[in-house]
């Protein structure tokens, strides 16, 4: 019998959440680092736990503008370990990041990701999200200071 769950990350959870960042993009981040993320308020993080093994995390931030009435929810990240792809993890993720938004009063939340990303943009078409015809800059800190 598998033990499945989704909840809100703890601290007990960093060392399994530098783990999977690493294996998720490679940045190698701090126990305080990760402390200090789970105190941020503006920012939620889910974590998937399988047999009492870590197997994926979400995290969405959320902001307040005086423009708008409500806050605006984002879901910045979203990893599952790769043998536990395809189970609904994802989904599942997305599932507690939106119930948490909601129970601060967000009424729309964003997620953006890569055109190529062909997996992820399948799992939130699955989770109901619309493509949008938005287009969005970056600039990186370097090209501010040339």
């Amino acid at each position: 019998m598998t033990n499945n769950t989704i909840r809100l990350a703890t601290f007990d959870d960093c060392s399994s959440l530098i783990e999977l960042n690493y294996k998720f993009n490679g940045v190698e981040r701090s126990l305080v680092e990760v402390k200090q993320s789970l105190l941020n308020t503006n920012e939620i993080i889910a974590l998937a736990i399988c047999n009492d093994r870590a197997v994926g995390f979400g995290c969405a931030q959320y902001y307040n503008s005086f423009c708008y009435p409500e806050p605006h929810g984002e879901i910045t990240e979203l990893y599952v370990v790769e043998e536990e792809r395809g189970k609904g993890w994802g989904s599942k993720i997305i599932n507690l990041l939106e119930e948490s938004l909601l129970q601060i009063s967000v009424k729309e939340i964003k997620i953006l990701t890569g055109h190529d990303n062909i997996t992820a943009q399948k799992t939130y078409r699955k989770a109901n999200y619309s493509l949008t015809d938005e287009v969005m800059y970056e600039k990186t800190i370097e090209d501010i200071i040339e």
